[in-house]
């Protein structure tokens, strides 16, 4: 890390970028931006914008099941846990039974409800009450290296899933009569979402891990032609909203997090008038 280090202090501003937290939650911020751009992509075609929100609310659910169950591990709680719920969540939404946005808001308010009276028990709710908010401060040299693992591992199975993901996305039938298992598919994207925002929660927070993950989408959208571009602009705008945010929240002294958020909504405002001047 120190060889890092020292070149990110050659070529960043010294005043921002003199400690350590902040070198180590730029870094954060360069791993996660692209992992989530590209995921957020197929959740706007798929049209599933609440689906990392329910995710998120879960995340409290998973800790206060491993608490229950004597887990010491808190992520290894969340990943699994919020595994779960994501395929729960894709199966029931394939049966037909009720239209996607309802079932991920019954989802949603079942796990927020579930988390809170877990966590509430005997006043433990504040000791994780940082997970609504997140602190990417916070992360350290050994988070990194999930991060890049996760991101590794993003890259690698969307190579390998794209067309098939579009594809479903914009015709299932079509899908299905090209031999696509799209059932599968859908199933197999949720879940590796499910990890994403699994892995994010404790930096970006439960109250902005759904906007992290779909304003840098949804701006590339407005701004794309094709496919391609769409994927592009969604990590260029995640990307530079993680960088922008995080040195504009040191400056101004507020939430990293939620600055980066804002400078995302930014984005998505200009993609818009952008939009409207082409029309």
């Amino acid at each position: 890390m120190e060889g890092i280090y020292s070149i990110m202090e050659a070529i960043l501003p010294q005043d921002a970028f003199r400690f350590d937290f902040m070198k180590n939650a730029l870094l954060a911020v360069l791993l996660l931006t692209p992992m989530l751009g590209l995921l957020g992509t197929m959740a706007v075609n798929h049209q599933m914008a609440f689906f990392s929100d329910a995710l998120g609310h879960s995340a409290l659910t998973g800790i206060g099941l491993g608490i229950v169950l004597g887990l010491r591990n808190d992520l290894l709680a969340m990943l699994v846990f919020g595994v779960v719920w994501a395929v729960m969540i894709c199966l029931i939404k394939q049966s037909g039974s009720a239209s996607a946005d309802t079932i991920i808001s019954v989802f949603s308010s079942t796990s927020v409800a579930a988390g809170l009276l877990i966590l509430a028990r005997g006043g433990q709710f504040a000791k994780y009450s940082s997970l609504l908010i997140g602190d990417i401060l916070a992360v350290s040299p050994q988070d990194l290296l999930y991060l890049l693992l996760a991101l590794a591992v993003t890259l690698s199975l969307w190579i390998v899933l794209y067309n098939a993901l579009l594809m479903t996305s914009v015709d299932p039938m079509l899908a299905r009569s090209r031999g696509i298992a799209t059932r599968a598919i859908e199933c197999g994207f949720v879940v590796l979402v499910a990890l994403a925002v699994m892995l994010s929660i404790r930096w970006v927070g439960v109250m902005l891990i759904n906007a992290l993950l779909i304003l840098p989408a949804a701006a590339g959208r407005n701004l794309a032609k094709n496919s391609r571009q769409h994927a592009a602009w969604s990590v260029g705008i995640a990307m530079v909203s993680g960088i922008a945010g995080l040195i504009l929240s040191y400056y101004l002294d507020t939430s990293a997090g939620a600055t980066i958020v804002l400078a995302a909504a930014l984005f998505y405002a200009a993609s818009l008038a952008v939009r409207g001047i082409r029309k």
